[in-house]
Parts: C-alpha cells; sequence; structure tokens
C-alpha cells in the first residue's frame, strides 16, 4: 500500500512552476493556457470515498502514470515530491 502523502503530481511540460512548491503560481498558469490538468486528472483517476487515503493516493499515482503513458499530445510530465 502507498503512503497517503502525493509521491507525484501531473504537469505540462511548458508550466515553469513546482505544483508541489508553486500550487497557486502553477494552477494560474494552467489555468490561463486552458489546460485544466487537475480537471483532465480528476476524469481519469479512478477514486472513491471508500477507499483509504493510502489506496487514494495509489489510485491518484495510477493515473497520472496513465495520463503520461498515453500523452498523445505529448504535453503531460510526471513532476516527483521534491
Amino acid at each position: 500500500m502507498a503512503d497517503s502523502k502525493a509521491e507525484h503530481m501531473l504537469s505540462t511540460i511548458d508550466n515553469p512552476f513546482n505544483p508541489f512548491t508553486q500550487y497557486d503560481e502553477w494552477f494560474a498558469f494552467d489555468t490561463q493556457h486552458r489546460y485544466y490538468t487537475v480537471n483532465f486528472l480528476a476524469r481519469v483517476v479512478r477514486s472513491s470515498s471508500d477507499l483509504s487515503e493510502a489506496d487514494q493516493s495509489l489510485a491518484m499515482e495510477e493515473a497520472i502514470d496513465e495520463i503520461v503513458r498515453e500523452n498523445v499530445l505529448g504535453l503531460y510530465i510526471k513532476v516527483p515530491a521534491p
């Protein structure tokens, strides 16, 4: 079972901000460029309120991996926690 603390976050190749340490700036850039990465990730993640926090984190990691793997536009990257 995974630790409940996020190990990675999803971002785009052109976003100069770190979503872990500069979230507000990262989010503003993402929204300004109409990527809506948070919304996209929410549509892909397979989660439930019935899952433990650790299992929800695992589901998030799996969704990030799927998006990066399928990455048709070559836009998304997986950012490790600092």
